[in-house]
């Protein structure tokens, strides 16, 4: 089966699935950021679900409903290798913290680690009874985390691959996950409409998040400085939490998102933006402060599912679906 991430014709959305305080308080920055698109990458033969840059700069991953990983130089585009292995399409990949590790969620219900260099595959978790959809490494890279379609989150040991804990987490499949900045807390959504999070240590529910109208929750992740947390929802809107207070700051509209589950990024590297996909072929940015869009970048073909920030430019990475199926990459100059 495609992925569950990109599939076209599975509905309801299979992906239908910090900000420094400085960022926040600050008055609105009046300038806008004007990305411009620089390489075109192709390769895959089915959609894109996932793009994620590399911590250090030099490279990207894009994951695919074919099966597979690209890597790619982060800088010119240029192409490097394939990892392959999987039995299913894949819906997410996640770097380690010293990049030269990867991790992948695959619909063959595993987690494959990989080392980037040799593209070789080091490790194989097996445990989830359903499509792995979301993984993510921990700050210190010991551990990981999955998130799957049936219904649980698992914590794993990186050294020896064992699940070390499963996680009840909601009563839909988890969609998006993401440890804070010092990975005490792993925060988790899912289409029932939930945002939770979690103490990784004791396994405990620390706080459950739900919007008024219980729309699907498709992505979260934690600011930078782990102060709030960024969500999308199925109702084309992104917002940022105080999950402290369990209040909505800000609410970001303008983009269609109703029935996939779009990657949303925090950009820090120039102004202070958020960027999402979108279903309508489009990058939207927003500025972060006064919510307004300031920039919408047109190219892709088909839904744009994922998006991701360089860790130390101004570049952003996009993938999109089955009638695309291209990477872009787009530089801002400031």
């Amino acid at each position: 089966m495609p992925s569950s991430h990109v599939s076209a014709n599975v509905t309801p959305s299979p992906r239908v699935p910090g900000t420094p305080n400085a960022a926040v308080n600050r008055p609105p920055v009046s300038e806008k950021p004007d990305y411009v698109l620089k390489y075109s990458l192709v390769g895959h033969r089915k959609g894109v679900s996932s793009v994620k840059f590399s911590p250090d700069g030099n490279w990207l991953a894009s994951a695919s409903a074919d099966k597979t990983v690209k890597l790619w130089n982060a800088y010119n585009g240029k192409y490097d290798k394939t990892l392959e292995g999987h039995s299913g399409g894949l819906s997410d990949v996640t770097w380690s913290s010293d990049s030269r590790y990867l991790a992948t969620a695959s619909d063959d219900k595993t987690v494959r680690i990989w080392d980037r260099e040799s593209g070789r595959t080091l490790k194989i978790l097996r445990g989830h009874t359903n499509y792995v959809f979301c993984v993510c490494y921990n700050p210190k890279s010991t551990l990981l985390a999955s998130g799957s379609f049936d219904e649980t989150v698992r914590i794993w040991d990186v050294y020896n691959g064992k699940c070390i804990r499963t996680l009840p987490a909601h009563s839909d499949p988890v969609v998006a996950l993401n440890f804070n900045r010092d990975g005490s807390m792993i925060v988790t959504c899912s289409y029932d409409g939930l945002i939770r999070i979690w103490d990784i240590t004791t396994g405990q529910c620390l706080k459950t998040i739900v919007n008024d109208s219980n729309p699907s929750v498709s992505f979260v992740k934690f600011s930078p400085n782990s102060k709030y947390i960024l969500a999308a929802t199925q109702d084309s809107t992104l917002r940022l939490w105080n999950y402290h207070t369990g209040k909505c700051l800000k609410v970001y509209r303008g983009h269609l998102n109703e029935n996939y589950c779009c990657f949303g990024a925090f950009s820090v590297t120039g102004g202070k933006w958020i960027v999402s996909g979108s279903e309508d072929h489009c990058i939207y940015l927003w500025n972060l402060q006064n919510k307004e869009i300031v920039q919408k970048l047109q190219g892709h073909t088909d839904v744009v599912l994922c998006v991701d920030c360089h860790p130390l430019q101004n570049i952003i990475a996009s993938g999109s679906l089955n009638k695309d199926r291209s990477v872009k990459i787009w530089k801002y100059d400031c």
